[in-house]
């Protein structure tokens, strides 16, 4: 969910207001937010209100992960440029 945070407090607002018989038009209204704000805080009541971690996505070297950390303890106290690191995994992942 992308955009405003509401406090407990605005949801709140949001909730006795629309009890009361006001629409999301007017919701937007009186409180300055957009109506998809209103809306969605509406649909998803508290739950709204907590954001879920997105899952970890793959990454690009992460079958070459061991390799690297392998290579950078061995290469300590020294450093190794990630270019060249990851020019090393590539050579090493090749078949042949």
């Amino acid at each position: 969910m992308e955009g405003p945070m509401l406090t407990a407090e605005e949801r709140m607002e949001l909730g006795v207001l629309r009890k009361h018989g006001a629409g999301i038009r007017e919701l937007a209204r009186v409180t300055g937010w957009s109506r998809n704000t209103v809306r969605r805080y509406l649909r998803e009541g508290d739950a709204g209100a907590v954001r879920k971690a997105a899952p970890k996505r793959a990454e690009k070297l992460d079958p070459f992960k061991a390799y690297i950390v392998d290579r950078v303890k061995a290469a300590a106290p020294d450093r190794i440029p990630a270019v060249r690191s990851r020019r090393a995994a590539m050579r090493a992942a090749r078949p042949g």
